[in-house]
């Protein structure tokens, strides 16, 4: 598959193995897996953290196999999902920190176009979320709006 903004294809990359069930040497139930879930979101990790941190810490190598449910879908169930799509809000976090890093380098124009694909991908996906109902639909992104999110976050 191409990139988003380079006319160039993508390095595949390695696919995790097919399974259809819990391997026997997983020692976690899924009650104990989904009180992990929630443990690691109230200490503050986005899921893809809490993914791995369970994958290396705790041998836990699916979480969907486990529990049936996805840790995003864990994390909305006990209402600790972002408000702000992760994705979304970690584009933001990457724009904001260009932004500081132009106003002291006005002159750095290859940032400057790093932040034009960035915030490009960032009005992508709030269409996006706009469309499927995450977002309100009088949501708009600004540099001002994107930096007190992240600021909260």
């Amino acid at each position: 598959m191409a990139r988003m903004h380079a006319r160039k294809r993508g390095r595949s990359g390695s696919k995790r193995p097919v399974r259809k069930e819990v391997p026997e040497w997983v020692q976690y139930t899924p009650e104990q897996v989904e009180q992990l879930v929630v443990e690691l979101a109230k200490k503050g990790y986005q899921s893809a953290q809490i993914g791995l941190i369970l994958r290396d810490t705790y041998g836990i190598p699916d979480v969907k196999l486990i529990t049936g449910k996805k840790i995003s879908k864990i994390m909305k169930e006990h209402g600790l999902y972002p408000k702000v799509p992760e994705d979304l809000l970690n584009l933001m976090r990457r724009a904001v920190n260009l932004r500081k890093h132009l106003e002291q380098h006005p002159k750095d124009l290859h940032s400057k176009r790093g932040l034009q694909l960035i915030e490009s991908k960032i009005r992508r996906l709030v269409k996006y979320y706009k469309s499927k109902g995450v977002l309100p639909a009088d949501w708009r992104y600004t540099p001002e709006t994107a930096r007190l999110l992240v600021e909260q976050a």
